[in-house]
């Protein structure tokens, strides 16, 4: 018999809760209730833009990804992913499921690498506050800096895959 990931994620964790329980029942009750509360306060948010994701994804034809982030969309393709990507400002547990729909619909992998790297690495939206307390220098350099890793991140996805 073949389990699936999630299935044997839930038991692992499963097992781990029950073992939690046996040995400090109290801590195991208080850890529970602060990820129910962690969970219900990020659920809504969550929900909103995975909705909003949806909508906008739903408008956007098949066709028009792949044109621009395609497989033929070469280097155009990584200048919109690292562009997109740079000022957009979404948790990361929401990118995995955009990517995912962008993979749906015909996005690379590469591009969808560079797309979620700089989402996660260059903040041109934060880049304000980030010079505020690092300085100038430090907070362009790391933009910098991780712009280029994500578009090597995008290179090396495009060939392993």
């Amino acid at each position: 018999m073949v389990f699936s990931n999630t299935f044997i994620f839930g038991l692992l964790t499963g097992m781990s809760v029950l073992l939690s329980l046996i040995l400090d029942r109290d801590k195991t009750v208080l850890g529970l209730k602060k990820g129910g509360k962690m969970l219900f306060n990020i659920l809504h948010p969550f929900l909103n833009i995975l909705i909003l994701i949806s909508i906008v994804l739903f408008f956007i034809p098949d066709p028009l990804i792949v044109h621009y982030l395609g497989a033929n969309s070469g280097w155009y393709g990584f200048g919109i992913a690292a562009f997109v990507g740079s000022i957009t400002l979404i948790p990361g547990f929401i990118s995995y499921p955009l990517a995912a729909a962008l993979l749906k619909q015909g996005a690379t992998y590469a591009v969808v690498a560079v797309f979620m790297t700089t989402m996660m690495m260059v903040g041109v939206v934060t880049l304000p506050l980030e010079i505020k307390y690092f300085g100038k220098k430090a907070a362009i350099a790391r933009n910098i800096l991780n712009l280029i890793a994500a578009i090597i991140i995008g290179i090396l996805m495009g060939w392993l895959m």
